[in-house]
């Protein structure tokens, strides 16, 4: 099923059985009408019909019914573009792609529908709070060799952070340490173990820090800072949960994603881009 309007198709992993009592039992009498209006397909491309019966485990595709989200009215600026790339300089509050209840608020959709590029997908991702330099493909070709740069750790990624200044932490420094997110839980969390996550931190001067992580994992930036007892200014869930409400934009994560240097493998040529923004 193509995208429509920003979006592609919901997938949906069966229990088995008849398709049409499972997706209404499940989802309710919406699911069952787009069943019945023939707006449900299978993986191979068949229209699902009131007497489809599919095994446990087959999927089906739909296209989700948006809830009313609260708008992030941020623009997000182009900072590069070509055959093959979007650059972007998300704002703070916008999250990379949909997730959760953000959905049609997301750089993602507002991109496929503000560029026209309905194969635009992010080669990788910022927190919904953090700001800054972000990559995306414009078609499926193109997908895979930069999604695999980033995945490799082949992209030199930098960021900039404003905390409490603290004269009795290290500068430089290389926090190394084993990090987790469970599903479920808003913090992740730091165990005992081999570490996985690896951050460089220099001290920059008036509470400014320049952030190089070597490794990847979610929230990465925030929690090793936290351990330095240095969180990031207004980081609603480091060291602590706060509740802020969604549409509460006042106080910006002092995170952004400053740069990301690469060269291309397929190619050779060397890309560097910087965001606009300031902390």
């Amino acid at each position: 099923m193509p995208v429509r309007d920003g979006l592609g198709p919901a997938r949906v992993r069966l229990r088995g059985g008849a398709v049409l009592v499972e997706l209404a039992s499940r989802f309710g009498e919406a699911a069952a009408t787009k069943v019945l209006a023939g707006e449900v397909v299978t993986a191979a491309g068949d229209v699902v019909t009131a007497g489809t019966v599919l095994p446990p485990g087959a999927s089906v595709y739909l296209y989700r019914e948006l809830r009313d989200e609260v708008p992030v009215s941020f623009d997000i600026p182009v900072l590069y573009r070509d055959d093959d790339i979007v650059v972007v300089d998300k704002p703070h509050f916008l999250a990379t792609m949909p997730r959760g209840r953000h959905v049609a608020q997301t750089a993602l959709v507002r991109l496929r529908r503000e560029l026209d590029l309905p194969e635009l997908s992010p080669a990788h991702r910022l927190d919904r709070l953090t700001a800054g330099v972000l990559l995306f493909t414009t078609r499926r070709e193109a997908r895979g060799a930069y999604q695999t740069m980033f995945a490799r750790g082949e992209v030199r990624k930098t960021y900039l952070a404003r905390a409490d200044a603290d004269p009795g932490v290290d500068s430089p420094v290389t926090v190394h340490s084993r990090i987790i997110k469970r599903r479920g839980q808003l913090q992740a969390a730091e165990e005992s173990g081999e570490p996985n996550a690896e951050t460089y931190v220099e001290r920059l001067g008036a509470g400014l820090y320049r952030l190089t992580p070597r490794t990847g994992r979610t929230h990465q930036l925030r929690v090793h800072m936290a351990s330095l007892g240095i969180p990031i200014i207004n980081d609603p869930l480091y060291p602590a949960v706060i509740d802020v409400a969604p549409d509460d934009f006042s106080r910006p994560l002092q995170l952004l994603a400053h740069s990301i240097e690469f060269v291309h493998p397929g190619i050779g040529r060397s890309y560097e881009f910087t965001s606009r923004r300031a902390l």
